[in-house]
């Protein structure tokens, strides 16, 4: 079993460790908030408990680090493990620059080790079943793509919804298009927070003449989180809020008399499918450069769309 280390054990990180504690050797926990680590330690006696990430990189039987940590430190964090020698999962986005990406990319190639970003709806087998469809040439050609992301709260105060929420959807529509985003356009306003937007619109156009937009809130009073693919001759709806139907495809919408159904898809947790991967990259399964290498055009539309943010006029 790989022997890993997690670093960050908010209330993202312990879902992580619940599933690395299963799936792995769940060697260290580490974390700042020393407060927790009584609870940690009783629900992971295995586990060693520091809150200094230098402990765990000076572990030479540790092969792999999970970072969990807040976003303005992912980059660093991630660099010091590599360089330390470990595999690295690291949540998303993996940095806040798409410079810093490519050269956690060009480290982790160099010394041969995984470094693979926390992009949890490419492993969702709802997402991966969309994609089927869109690949398979039943939509025939992809017109445009949108997501939907809102929801009421958590109301954050160091990160807006762009870098909150944005980064999920935009990740599966630069997986389903399969093209890097020509031109960028975000729009947005901080309604309760200063300088903190809770709402955001984003438009993304693509070389081949595609589109897609963006909804990111958190201050809605629904909670949405849907993907929708509008080709020639059909479309097809990720809903991650439908208990069982989480894709559904509409036939001959020109004249509205189509076919709907909803294709079967399975129930796996996309967060175990994808802690899974990870483990497999580091047994040697598959290509360990690829995940980290398809996040850049996502760290590189985040950092545009930020800007645009900045300089839009509300």
């Amino acid at each position: 079993m790989t022997r890993l280390a997690q670093v960050g054990l908010g209330q993202w990180g312990k879902n992580l460790a619940r599933n690395f504690a299963d799936l792995a050797d769940l060697a260290w926990l580490c974390d700042v908030d020393e407060a927790q680590h009584t609870d940690l330690a009783q629900r992971y006696p295995q586990a060693r408990l520091t809150a200094k990430l230098d402990d765990v990189l000076a572990d030479d039987s540790v092969q792999a680090v999970v970072i969990a940590t807040p976003v303005p430190t992912h980059y660093e964090l991630a660099r010091r493990a590599l360089e330390a020698g470990k595999h690295v999962f690291v949540e998303k986005p993996p940095s806040m620059r798409g410079a810093e990406l490519e050269d956690l990319c060009e480290l982790s190639e160099d010394r041969g080790l995984v470094l693979m970003p926390g992009h949890l709806l490419l492993y969702h087998p709802g997402v991966r079943k969309l994609k089927e469809i869109v690949d398979s040439g039943e939509l025939g050609d992809v017109l445009y793509v949108y997501g939907n992301r809102q929801n009421l709260g958590t109301f954050r105060t160091n990160e807006n919804a762009l870098w909150s929420l944005g980064v999920h959807d935009l990740s599966v529509l630069l997986y389903l298009v399969e093209e890097e985003p020509s031109e960028v356009r975000a729009h947005g306003n901080a309604f309760l927070t200063g300088g903190v937007e809770d709402v955001v619109f984003c438009y993304l156009n693509f070389p081949s003449g595609k589109m897609a937009h963006m909804h990111l809130s958190w201050l809605d009073p629904h909670k949405i989180r849907r993907i929708t693919v509008v080709g020639n001759d059909r479309m097809a709806v990720f809903d991650d809020m439908e208990l069982d139907r989480k894709i559904t495809v509409y036939d001959n919408w020109r004249t509205r008399t189509g076919d709907v159904y909803s294709p079967k898809v399975d129930a796996t947790e996309p967060l175990r499918l994808e802690c899974q991967h990870f483990l497999g990259l580091v047994a040697g399964e598959g290509d360990r450069h690829k995940a980290a290498r398809d996040a850049v055009p996502v760290v590189r539309a985040l950092e545009q769309l930020q800007t645009s943010l900045e300089s839009a006029v509300v």
